[in-house]
């Protein structure tokens, strides 16, 4: 897919991964509709950066967990685009048990809500504009909380409700694909421990992980380091412009997270 002209729909765009796709789709010509809630201390900055992109562009301020206030975005696009031909679904809410603490049914529920109803709702909403494109794309932001849980360093990050809306994503996925097919793709991108997922940009990183918490979270990435907004950029476009046979599919970017924590040893030398 060429990115030119196309319209997109960009979830979360007020910072961090959000305003970093936003802003390299607005760079490859394509017109913006983006979506921002909390964080008012970044709404300058955010308009700042796409007014000097010079890219047509709609800032919506909403609540997504909130139907009403999808629908106001979707009758927008369908009025005045008539069809939308890139969403990428990048909503969540992930509350750290190192951060939070004991569980309250309140976060619970904000996870579940944010991180998978949304996403299904508003999906839901542009699926006509979608169809309309006749050549359009979806990219589910995920975690890979949804398959490492609150286990291992990760623990310290992942909460249960968080894990488990993540886990449901995938499902979401591979619905999405197989209604869209074939002119509308549908994949899901699952991050690892990114710079403004669980790590440096975050309070939690900064404030409340020990070193050696941070280091541990490190150790069990294979490439040894924690992700950049720039590894997400690089494989959205990817999945936008040059994987036209790629639907329904999970693409993994973690650094080796999930396959860490166990060696390789030397085969054995057999008895024959």
């Amino acid at each position: 897919m060429e990115i030119q002209g196309k319209v997109a729909l960009v979830l979360g765009a007020v910072k961090g991964i959000g305003k970093a796709i936003g802003l390299a789709l607005a760079d490859q010509g394509a017109t913006l509709i983006l979506t921002r809630h909390d964080w008012e201390t970044d709404f300058d900055a955010m308009e700042d950066a796409f007014a000097a992109s010079r890219a047509e562009h709609h800032i919506f301020t909403a609540d997504l967990c909130k139907p009403s206030d999808i629908e106001k975005i979707a009758g927008f696009i369908r009025d005045r685009y008539g069809r939308l031909d890139i969403l990428i679904n990048n909503i969540e809410r992930g509350g750290w048990p190192t951060v939070h603490g004991k569980y309250t049914e309140a976060q619970w529920d904000l996870e579940i809500q944010t991180t998978l109803k949304a996403k299904r709702w508003v999906f839901d909403a542009v699926y006509p504009q979608l169809m309309a494109s006749r050549d359009a794309i979806v990219i589910n932001l995920s975690s890979i909380a949804g398959m490492v849980g609150r286990a291992g360093p990760a623990a310290l990050v992942f909460n249960d409700g968080y894990a488990m809306a993540n886990r449901g994503i995938s499902s979401l996925t591979e619905t999405w694909a197989r209604m869209g097919a074939p002119t509308l793709r549908v994949n899901e991108l699952m991050l690892g421990i990114f710079e403004t997922r669980h790590a440096q940009g975050t309070r939690g990183w900064r404030e409340v992980l020990t070193e050696d918490e941070k280091q541990a979270l490190i150790d069990h990435t294979l490439v040894k380091r924690t992700g950049t907004i720039e590894d997400v950029v690089k494989a959205c476009l990817f999945m936008i412009k040059d994987a036209p046979y790629m639907t329904g599919s999970v693409v993994r970017l973690d650094g080796g997270f999930v396959l860490a924590g166990e060696e390789v040893p030397p085969l054995p030398g057999g008895i024959v």
